[in-house]
């Protein structure tokens, strides 16, 4: 089975986006359209133009839309309602035959859960698995569904997997921000493994197995991987900063572009590698820089065939101007 490589594009990054990406490329995913008053709202995808060209560079190529991300609200009171649901659902159908998409990709962040600032409900985790069957037999079944799904056992929890990934043509595990924003303990956001004395459930691996035992079939997989940085700052010197408390959250930043051999001579940072994590990071004593090397994504690539998985995605595509992650994921998946 052919393997998918799977890039999330922001409106701002579609304009770099280059013959040779698109070549590498099974799917392109459109970051973002919103939910405006219960319906599709892709007004703020100004770039849209760009597919005609994309397409004539790769024909093979799926371009889907992506609806929500973080903070996207709108998606529980949509789906509270059968007339809701079948709204909304006609609006992407309406969004796939005007622009000719090859289908829809829904990023809700997170059904049953607040946590993104969104509106929810208990009753979304039913809702969340009627909405992906509105949305099927309004779209069809010759067009992609997928989803986009977080890397803890809070979505698990808040979703009816096994009834959603049957409906899905493949389901996209979010293995990145495993430390992040809510963590104040310094190591990998998106590694492969675990480092020694990791007692979290913060690895690739481990996701995965959870998402099998909650119903997807390996082979409906797409793990995912950054080209961003997360930084932990205020780190005990101890380990390397490995698990150790940190003063801050997980911290967004650098892109994978920004680690330059002059971005860690100015903030004298050694690169390190983890062998039990199969993940590299940055230390310079008091902060801690997680990221995925060409050697980190190496590794997911060869767990994906390994494994049996459908493929790797990754967020986003403008994160990585030297073109170096996409590159070594292609060779890696067609080696």
């Amino acid at each position: 089975m052919k393997k998918y490589i799977l890039g999330y594009a922001m409106n701002h990054s579609l304009p770099t986006v280059t013959k040779e990406d698109v070549l590498r490329l099974t799917h392109l995913n459109l970051a973002f359209g919103l939910i405006k008053d219960g319906l599709l709202d892709m007004s703020q995808l100004t770039h849209i133009d760009l597919l005609p060209t994309f397409r004539e560079w790769n024909p093979d190529l799926k371009i889907v839309l992506s609806v929500g991300g973080w903070g996207a609200g709108g998606f529980s009171t949509m789906a509270m309602t059968e007339e809701g649901r079948k709204a909304f659902a006609a609006s992407c159908l309406e969004a796939v035959e005007k622009y000719g998409l090859d289908g829809i990709d829904i990023d809700w962040e997170y059904p049953c859960d607040n946590s993104a600032g969104i509106d929810s409900d208990p009753r979304d985790k039913e809702n969340y698995t009627l909405l992906f069957k509105a949305l099927r037999e309004a779209i069809g079944p010759d067009k992609t569904l997928s989803n986009a799904v977080g890397a803890g056992q809070y979505f698990i929890d808040g979703s009816e997997m096994d009834k959603v990934a049957a409906i899905l043509d493949y389901v996209q595990l979010m293995t990145y921000d495993m430390r992040s924003g809510f963590t104040k303990q310094a190591g990998h956001h998106a590694a492969l493994g675990l480092s020694a004395g990791d007692t979290t459930n913060t690895s690739t691996r481990g996701i995965v197995e959870m998402y099998h035992d909650a119903g997807v079939p390996y082979e409906k997989m797409i793990v995912g991987a950054a080209f961003y940085c997360r930084h932990f700052t205020g780190v005990r010197n101890e380990n390397n900063g490995l698990l150790q408390p940190s003063e801050s959250v997980g911290e967004y930043g650098p892109n994978f572009d920004g680690i330059t051999d002059e971005f860690k001579a100015e903030n004298s940072f050694t690169e390190y590698w983890d062998d039990d994590a199969e993940a590299s990071y940055l230390w310079n004593g008091s902060t801690l820089v997680s990221f995925e090397s060409p050697e980190a994504i190496r590794r997911k690539c060869r767990y994906v065939k390994e494994k049996g998985l459908l493929g790797i995605m990754y967020w986003e595509h403008g994160s990585d101007t030297t073109k170096e992650l996409l590159s070594t994921m292609f060779e890696t998946i067609n080696e």
